[in-house]
């Protein structure tokens, strides 16, 4: 087996230092990114290339090394600071280790790598510090590729919360990433390429806009009552959706202050209408800071009759919660893409979300879904209210979304990112200037 775009990728070096792609999703760091990581070494792997995904063990109990990505695909646990849950900053005093746990694991396998496609700023840094040994040992030089999912700054930039804000630790290191290591970086979009030139003067010339991929055979269109029935929601009840991380920069507190707007002008349409919120664990002896805040809204609002907070879901019983949903509800204040309003989409479920960062491109307003303000939970209750009240536009956007979910399928995408591979490995030498990677991204993205 050979990819499909050429034979001089063989093997990849995928590195996610700090999050497990085999995590359940929405969990406290898992989301998008652990989303992408997974499929896209699933499909490398359908292709013939070997992968090994490098990330951080929290749990001295799970294997090693772990073969649930497919044909030529491992996940490795590499001991790297205490083996416990910890966030992304906290790891960084133990990078080194991380490095070396790495280089132990090539070298007894003997593994050379055509090119290191590290993930997030974390990743980013092992990178440059991988390349550097082996070509100290081998005089090789491995090309790296470079994916941020979310930027420092940006969050900083809409961030109110001090507690919550990138530390410059983390803008240091985007900007060495950017400047002084990767030899490609490929953005999700076209606004974070603009983002990478306005606030890290990024040289635009080796940035490739490449969406993220969804699974088309596990994403696809279940009949609403079956799904309803398989997780259990009367069928008479209709529901709207949220997917994701629960913290600050989801805007959740905009959606539960959404349902209680409709809940007091709308009384008679939320006799049959409840609000899920997925990701977290709300049950937890400890709870997180954000879940507090927003359990404690919850009770304040007094709407604990239609908004539940239903815990993170595996990706593999998500398909039918989008399914039996009527509205998947993005209400984000940053987003570099926005993975759950793809799935959804290819679901066949309008979105609506707010016009920020990727879902601006992403979800078309007035076409698969709206686009409203962020922190604006009137405007969110008013859109629910039309698409609740008109199902056969509700169904119109849904069919428009499935429609335009198709062009998205991971081994589409996966034919970019191999040829982005593959030039790396000729860049080094000298940059090129994009050509048809601007006229790709006019064909993903519509701006409405």
């Amino acid at each position: 087996m050979f990819s499909k775009s050429g034979k001089n990728i063989k093997r990849i070096a995928l590195l996610s230092v700090h999050t497990c792609p085999l995590a359940l999703m929405g969990g406290k760091k898992t989301g998008g990114m652990n989303v992408y990581v997974r499929g896209l070494a699933a499909e490398l792997g359908r292709i013939g290339i070997q992968v090994d995904v490098f990330t951080r063990s929290e749990d001295k109990c799970q294997p090693s090394v772990k073969h649930n990505l497919g044909y030529g695909g491992r996940v490795i646990h590499v001991p790297a600071g205490p083996e416990v849950p910890m966030r992304p900053a906290e790891i960084t005093p133990y990078l080194d280790q991380f490095t070396a746990g790495v280089l132990k694991f090539a070298a007894q396998e003997n593994a050379q790598y055509d090119v290191i496609h590290s993930h997030y700023w974390l990743s980013g840094l092992v990178a440059g510090k991988l390349r550097e040994a082996w070509q100290a040992e081998s005089g090789r030089y491995t090309p790296i590729v470079q994916m941020f999912h979310t930027l420092g700054h940006m969050k900083n930039q809409i961030n109110p919360n001090a507690a919550e804000r990138a530390p410059q630790a983390r803008i240091d290191g985007e900007m060495r990433i950017i400047h002084d290591i990767a030899d490609m970086i490929t953005s999700p979009t076209p606004a974070e390429v603009q983002q990478l030139e306005e606030l890290y003067h990024a040289d635009t010339r080796k940035i490739r806009v490449i969406p993220p991929g969804v699974d088309l055979g596990r994403f696809q269109a279940i009949p609403q009552p079956y799904a309803k029935e398989r997780i259990g929601i009367r069928p008479e009840q209709r529901n709207i959706m949220f997917v994701g991380r629960i913290e600050p920069l989801k805007g959740i507190d905009t959606f539960i202050e959404a349902a209680s707007i409709l809940r007091d002008h709308h009384p008679d349409l939320m006799e049959t209408t409840t609000f899920s919120i997925i990701g977290g664990n709300p049950w937890a002896e400890n709870l997180e800071t954000e879940m507090v805040r927003l359990q404690t809204l919850h009770h304040e609002l007094k709407v604990e009759d239609i908004v539940g907070f239903v815990g993170a879901k595996d990706q593999s019983k998500l398909p039918y919660y989008y399914a039996a949903t009527d509205v998947v509800v993005m209400p984000s204040h940053y987003e570099s893409f926005g993975l759950v309003a793809l799935e959804a989409m290819a679901m066949g479920t309008p979105v609506i979300a707010s016009e920020v960062g990727g879902l601006a491109h992403l979800v078309q307003n007035g076409i698969t879904g709206f686009h409203v303000p962020p922190r604006n939970s009137g405007a969110l209750a008013e859109q629910i209210c039309i698409l609740l009240h008109d199902e056969p536009l509700r169904q119109q956007f849904g069919k428009q979304a499935y429609d335009l979910a198709q062009n998205y399928d991971w081994s589409v995408v996966v034919d970019y990112l191999v040829n982005v591979y593959e030039e790396a490995q000729e860049v080094c030498a000298e940059i090129s200037r994009p050509t048809q990677w601007q006229d790709t991204a006019a064909k993903w993205f519509v701006m409405a």
